[in-house]
C-alpha cells in the first residue's frame, strides 16, 4: 500500500473507536476530520494514534517508563519513509487567518516540498491523510485549499487535528525524536539511505497551560531528553565526521529552555539556529563494522526548569 493508504486504514480504525478514544469524527466540506483534542478531550491513546498516523502507520509508538514519568517511544524499520516522507511537519497551511503545520502522508502525495527533490517518498495515492497541529478545526476554505493542491475529491481526504497543548497533541509532538534526528542528518548531508532502523525515546512533559508553553516543553523533551538509536550500514569514517554535529548540544543556542530561546528571538522560529532541533543523545550502531558510536548528552537540569519540577 501507499503511505496514504496505510494512513487511511489506520484512520478508519481510529474513527471506529472514536468513543473509546474520546475523539470526535466530523464531515467538513465533504472531508473526514478527526478531532483529537480541539473540542474533543482525546487522551493518551488518541495521541498514540495521532502519532502513528503521522508516521503512516510504519512505526510502533508506545508509552514506556521514563525519568519524569511516561516517555514516548518510537521504533521503525522504515525510518526515511515514516519520518521524512510522512511525519516531518514540512507543509505550512495558511489560508486567510487560518494557519497550521501539516504532517502525515498527504505530504508525499502533494510532493511539492523541496525535501522531496532530495529524498524518496513522492507517491500518487487514491486517498490522502494529514495531521494538523492547530487550535481550530479546518474550515471549508482550508479543505478546498488542500483538495485543490492534492488533486483529490474532499471525500478522499482525512485530517486528524489537535493543538500542541492538548494531551494527544503533546504525545504526537514528542513522538518526533527519530524524525528530528533524521532531518538534522539530512541537513548535514548524511546519506539517509544508509539508515536501516530507528528507535527513540523522549519524556512526556507535564501539561502546559497554553500552546506556547507546550511548544517549549515538547521541544525541550527532545532537545534535552531525547535519546535516539540508529542502525546504519556505512563507513565508520562517515559517522565520525557527522556524529559530533548531530546532537542538539552542537548548536550555539543549546543550554536554556526552549521558551527562553524562543523569546530571545521574539518568537520567530526562523531566527533560531536550525541545527538546534535534534535529540540530546544519538547512537549509531554500524551493521557493517559492528561498532557503536554515541554523541551528545541529556540535561536533566534544563528539563526540570522547563517542566516546572
Amino acid at each position: 500500500m501507499t503511505l496514504n493508504e496505510r494512513g487511511h486504514t489506520l484512520a478508519d480504525r481510529l474513527a471506529a473507536a472514536a468513543a473509546t478514544l474520546r475523539i470526535d469524527v466530523h464531515s467538513i466540506a465533504g472531508a473526514r476530520v478527526l478531532d483529537c483534542g480541539v473540542k474533543a478531550p482525546g487522551g493518551l491513546q488518541a495521541g498514540l494514534g495521532l502519532a502513528r498516523a503521522c508516521l503512516a502507520d510504519l512505526a510502533d509508538v508506545t508509552l514506556v517508563p521514563g525519568e519524569f514519568g511516561p516517555a514516548v517511544q518510537v521504533q521503525t524499520d522504515h525510518p526515511v519513509a515514516a519520518c521524512m516522507a510522512s511525519q516531518y511537519a514540512g507543509w505550512q497551511i495558511s489560508v486567510g487567518k487560518d494557519f497550521a503545520m501539516a504532517s502525515g502522508p498527504m505530504r508525499a502525495h502533494y510532493g511539492k516540498e523541496e525535501l522531496f527533490a532530495h529524498l524518496p517518498g513522492r507517491e500518487s495515492a487514491p486517498v490522502a491523510v494529514g495531521v494538523l497541529e492547530a487550535r481550530k478545526l479546518p474550515t471549508d476554505e482550508v479543505i478546498a485549499y488542500l483538495t485543490e493542491r492534492l488533486g483529490l475529491g474532499a471525500e478522499k481526504l482525512t485530517l486528524l487535528v489537535a493543538p500542541t497543548a492538548s494531551l494527544a497533541g503533546t504525545v504526537q509532538v514528542v513522538a518526533r525524536s527519530v524524525e528530528t534526528c533524521l532531518h538534522k542528518l539530512h541537513e548535514l548531508k548524511f546519506d539517509l539511505s544508509t539508515i536501516f532502523s530507528g528507535y527513540g525515546t523522549a519524556p512526556l512533559p507535564p501539561p502546559a497551560k497554553d500552546d506556547l508553553a507546550a511548544i517549549g516543553r515538547t521541544n525541550d523533551a527532545i532537545l534535552y531528553g531525547g535519546r535516539v538509536n540508529l542502525w546504519v550500514r556505512c563507513d565508520d569514517e562517515a559517522i565520525a565526521a557527522v556524529g559530533p554535529k548531530v546532537p542538539a548540544s552542537a548548536s550555539g543556542d543549546y543550554g536554556a529552555p526552549f521558551a527562553e530561546i524562543f523569546a530571545r528571538y521574539n518568537h520567530d522560529f526562523y531566527k533560531i539556529d536550525p541545527l538546534l532541533f535534534s535529540p540530546g543523545l544519538v547512537s549509531f550502531h554500524n551493521l557493517a563494522s559492528g561498532r557503536t558510536s554515541t554523541f551528545g548528552k541529556t540535561d536533566v537540569s534544563v528539563l526540570r526548569r522547563s517542566f516546572g519540577l
